[in-house]
């Protein structure tokens, strides 16, 4: 753990959130597990991410959810641990979430994210990554609505990094819109190779959704590139798109 330091870091912030992590989170983790019905453990979790966010004294303002259609595959910058629990706390609790398998591996957090219907993507086996493509896009067929991070993951400096291209074809073949959602804040409260929390205050801010032109590759890509220039416009942080997405938000 990374201790206080002269960029704003407080011992006794600090002090307070792992408290209300140990207190209040954990026990919340447990009980969203042993809930019946994945509807209602969605629920659970949305109040709880919310309730935690009030603890930490932490402003979650979200505004735009009237963009979101009944089904749509959502994609979010990737800038923090928090970033899943934000999408939590703000989004309706109708939205599972692509999550990487790795997560799986954490204890009581990948119980959880199964018991919540997670889709979870190989991201170093290619067999295994081809298998879960085709599992995403049938759950985005079924009419599921999706929620990913298409960084893939996230590190210690700032900026916005390319898009994969998984997510916008599992909407693409499904022709389902996605709708860019910009996420700032979260990266000064607990960035990468942090374990220590700041004060800080979280915007949440849902676009209009972008549907597909076509059901290929072509579309895919397109869809990707407006949706990431969308997102980059929103985020607050530099283009380390090695030159994907540059089109005007």
């Amino acid at each position: 753990m990374t201790p206080p330091d002269s960029k704003g870091y407080s011992l006794f912030y600090g002090l307070r959130a792992w408290l209300a992590i140990v207190l209040f989170t954990l026990p919340s983790m447990l009980v969203v597990i042993v809930l019946p019905g994945r509807d209602l453990r969605r629920r659970a979790a949305h109040w709880s991410a919310r309730v935690l966010f009030q603890l930490l004294r932490v402003r979650l303002q979200v505004s735009g959810l009237e963009h979101l259609p009944a089904t749509c595959i959502v994609a979010a910058n990737h800038a923090s641990y928090l970033d899943g629990v934000i999408l939590t706390a703000a989004l309706p609790p109708r939205f599972g979430f692509i999550i990487k398998r790795e997560i799986t591996k954490v204890p009581l957090v990948g119980w959880m994210l199964m018991r919540l219907g997670s889709e979870f993507v190989e991201r170093f086996d290619q067999h295994g990554a081809r298998t879960d493509a085709a599992r995403i896009m049938q759950r985005a067929a079924d009419g599921s609505c999706l929620g990913v991070f298409p960084e893939g993951t996230f590190v210690a400096e700032p900026g916005l990094r390319p898009f994969h291209l998984g997510g916008f074809m599992a909407a693409t073949r499904a022709g389902l819109p996605v709708v860019p959602i910009a996420i700032r804040g979260a990266r000064h409260i607990l960035p990468a190779q942090r374990w220590w929390p700041r004060r800080g205050a979280l915007v949440v801010e849902v676009m209009p959704p972008i549907a597909p032109e076509a059901r290929n590759g072509d579309a895919a890509r397109k869809l990707r590139d407006e949706v990431r220039a969308k997102v980059l416009g929103r985020c607050g942080e530099a283009d380390h798109g090695e030159g994907q997405g540059h089109a005007a938000p």
